[in-house]
């Protein structure tokens, strides 16, 4: 399993311990990943996704997981979420068309 968030794609960046005498490390920057679930409105269900901290905020503030699938760009998403985005999508636009 990848160090990435699904909804975000942050990941994994490497950097350097500076020491005082300005020595450089080797070092890596690990995402604040938690493993939560979210439920989905349009689709009735809960999903349970693999997301950084910041992500799970940015979920909240844009008003749940459907929203938030669909603003975010798809090149920025997990294979799981693109097709979670897809799904919800496809969900919407039935209702759309059987409420018209």
């Amino acid at each position: 399993m990848s160090r990435a968030c699904e909804l975000t794609g942050k990941a994994v960046m490497s950097g350097h311990n500076v020491s005082h005498a300005n020595n450089k490390t080797k070092r890596r920057f690990l995402p604040n990943l938690c493993e939560v679930t979210l439920m989905s409105e349009a689709l009735g269900r809960s999903f349970r996704l693999r997301v950084s901290a910041a992500a799970l905020r940015s979920v909240e503030h844009r008003g749940g997981l459907d929203a938030f699938l669909l603003k975010e760009k798809s090149n920025n998403l997990s294979q799981r979420a693109r097709l979670l985005k897809k799904q919800i999508q496809k969900k919407l636009a039935e209702d759309a068309s059987a409420s018209a």
